[in-house]
Formats: C-alpha cells, structure tokens, sequence
C-alpha cells in the first residue's frame, strides 16, 4: 500500500530517497525517535513511508542490514561530492591527481618517484607518465580529461591518444576522464593492440574512496559479534 506522503515523493520525480529527503516528513521523524528508544534487540522494522517505485523502495530489515544500505547511500552521495571537488580542479592538479591515484593502486611499486604529471600544453596528448621500473624501460601513459558529465569522450580522442602512444614507442595507457566513452570509443580498442584502460566518472570516484585519495576516514564503526569459539567448555 502506497501512502499519501510516498506519492508526493513520486509526483516530485525523486531518483532516490536518503536521510535529508526523509527529514522532511514528520512521520518518519517521530518514527525515528521512537526506534531509538526501542531495545537494540529489535529485528524488523515497517517504514512509515511507503514508496512502490524501482530504484525508491525502502525495505525493512535487521540494523545490520540498514547499516549496510545507509552505507551505501553515503558511499554513492560521496562519489558525487568528489566529482564535483574534481571538476573544480586545475588542469595541472586534475593530472597530478590521476597519477596520484594509479601510485596509490600499486602502478610504479606505489613510489611517488616513479610517476610525474606532464602538465604542459603540447605534451603531445600525455598528461602523466608512471615508470614501472627504475630505468623507465616500461611505462604507463596517462591521457586525463576533465568533461561535463553530458560531454563523452568519443573515438577521435583515443584516437589521437593511441597515436601519442605509438609516438612514444609505448603499448601501456589509462585514459581518464569525468565524464564517460562513447560506444564508438569502446569498440575503437578492440581493433587496436595497445593496452589501454579506460576510467570514467563514476569509476574514478570510486577507485579515489577506494584507495583513499583525496578523502579522509570521518568516523570508524566497528560491528561486533559473539565469540562462540570463546564459549566452548573444554
């Protein structure tokens, strides 16, 4: 059964429901209260707020289970934050950036060393440089682009990227970008023998939380559980 109050939510063409829009309604407020000052040993709870919508559904569940889905939700809310953040950057600093990342995800032995933002206009489409070895005998190119997200990066790009590749006698590139690739970009390097890998938006935001660049820990909660092994009488 759908409320009154689920149905202004759909009329309103939310794509996704979290703690600030259920703020708003003060059902879910008193509800909220009243949860707390239930006993932790309680289970299952019934939202007040009823939404039969994909994507808006809010299921009841143990504490564990709606830690894990809050979670979520602020892992996503995170992700567009950092997007935001990166948009704002400079060129230089979105460059510095992407090799700071691929150091952090082990490429160069995780050495700041080994890797270096180009950071000049006719850099020959490289941005960044990660040297796998000490000797620079392999390395990785970097091609960072900075796009709105309604702005893909299509096939004459890589093109050109796969060109200063070839310029450089490499096989081995990342191409970053905000935004996302055109369907004629992927298919583009199934027909090319470089390696090269692809990175948009959304899986830069999440490899940055991943690996920590550019967030910090705000709080830490640990889940406990018995120890039945502790228990066991001899």
């Amino acid at each position: 059964m759908i409320t009154d109050a689920g149905r202004e939510l759909l009329a309103s063409g939310l794509s996704r429901v979290d703690m600030k829009t259920l703020e708003r309604f003060p059902e879910y407020v008193a509800w909220r209260e009243k949860e707390q000052s239930t006993s932790v040993e309680t289970l299952e709870v019934v939202y007040p707020i009823e939404v039969s919508r994909p994507g808006l559904i809010l299921e009841a569940g143990t504490p564990e289970e709606r830690i894990e889905r809050n979670f979520g939700l602020i892992q996503a809310s995170l992700a567009e934050d950092l997007l935001a953040a990166v948009q704002g950057m400079t060129p230089l600093k979105f460059e510095q950036l992407i090799v700071d990342l691929l150091l952090a995800m082990g490429y160069g032995g995780g050495d700041k060393s080994m890797g270096e933002s180009i950071g000049k206009s006719g850099d020959g489409g490289i941005d960044g440089i990660i040297n796998e070895d000490a000797l620079g005998l392999d390395a990785v190119y970097i091609q960072a682009k900075r796009y709105a997200p309604d702005n893909k990066v299509g096939r004459p790009a890589l093109q050109a990227f796969v060109g200063s590749l070839t310029g450089e006698g490499a096989n081995k590139g990342v191409f970053v970008t905000t935004s996302d690739f055109s369907k004629e970009a992927k298919d583009y390097l199934n027909k090319v023998q470089h390696r090269i890998v692809l990175i948009n938006g959304d899986r830069l935001a999440r490899l940055m939380i991943q690996h920590e660049v550019g967030v910090r820990a705000r709080k830490t909660y640990v889940l406990r559980s018995v120890d039945e092994d502790y228990f066991i009488t001899d």
